[in-house]
């Protein structure tokens, strides 16, 4: 007799991934073997879970009943998992993390190379995207992001000091263009702007005036969500960008880049650890927040 919690896992995997070969990488399968799970479900349950095209997966009814019922109960064994799994010395397992991709600086300084020397059992699954996301649903343990944008109800602890962005551009550039007295003065130049995902809006440059802050729409010459394209482009004199300081902040140094608008630009809140409450938090999760905190103190 088949045992009345076959598949389950599978299928939630499929309601967050929403695909058969996107659960199928998350669980390690392939997925056809994804897919048979799936019907052996619903033919022991006698009840069609999954609408399925050529293209997407949509739950039924009865799957997004038993979505909602079976998810805060599948956290809680995996919790209770991961606490039975971790009772040794070290902290250990993979830790799922989404990053924003302006925190690149956090990823490749000492801070997570000093916690994975700290920690040789914990491995990192780390996606570098802006995508909007429900950091639960979509299976992440923490994120790293802005803290301005991180949900209340979320527990979060800042990774860097305030930041500042910057707006830069080329001396060759400067050589064919006046440099802007004022924020307002950027409608006469081409710019380089960003946008988080290719259907956002892109980004309005913000700034700051006698305690007032404001944005300002540009003209945008090249608009992409790749940052070291936009700093690449800057350098090549293609137009004027706001970037991130720390970014740009050696480019400046050697002169291959001269910021203007400094006086406008303010430095703001800096970039978070965020994770959901929970009463069991994985280890390597512990262990990094710990790891954290630690460093802020340095």
């Amino acid at each position: 007799m088949s045992d009345e919690l076959d598949g389950v896992a599978v299928f939630m995997a499929v309601a967050e991934a929403r695909g058969f070969r996107a659960a199928g990488a998350r669980l390690g399968v392939s997925g056809s073997a994804v897919s048979q799970a799936l019907r052996r479900l619903e033919e022991r349950l006698g009840v069609a879970l999954l609408q399925r095209t050529t293209r997407s997966v949509r739950l039924t009814e009865a799957g997004e009943r038993l979505y909602a019922a079976a998810r805060p109960a599948l956290d809680e064994v995996r919790a209770a998992l991961a606490a039975v799994s971790q009772l040794g010395d070290e902290p250990r397992g993979s830790l799922r993390l989404h990053v924003s991709t302006a925190a690149d600086t956090v990823l490749a300084g000492p801070l997570l190379a000093g916690f994975l020397a700290a920690h040789p059992h914990v491995c990192l699954d780390l996606d570098v995207s802006d995508a909007p996301i429900d950091l639960v649903a979509a299976g992440f343990d923490a994120g790293i992001q802005l803290g301005e944008v991180i949900d209340r109800d979320m527990i979060a602890l800042p990774v860097t000091g305030d930041i500042r962005l910057a707006v830069v551009g080329s001396p060759g550039y400067f050589a064919r263009h006046r440099r802007p007295a004022h924020p307002r003065d950027l409608s006469e130049h081409e710019c380089i702007n960003w946008h988080a995902t290719a259907d956002a809006p892109p980004y309005r440059w913000e700034f700051t005036e006698s305690g007032r802050d404001f944005s300002v729409p540009v003209p945008t010459r090249v608009l992409t969500n790749d940052p070291g394209l936009i700093l690449r482009l800057a350098r090549a004199g293609v137009g004027l960008t706001m970037i991130y300081e720390d970014r740009a902040r050696e480019d400046i140094a050697r002169g291959e880049l001269i910021e203007v608008l400094r006086e406008f630009s303010t430095p703001f809140p800096g970039f978070y650890l965020y994770f959901p409450r929970r009463r069991q938090a994985p280890a390597a999760l512990r262990a990094l927040v710990e790891h954290v905190r630690a460093a802020r103190q340095a």
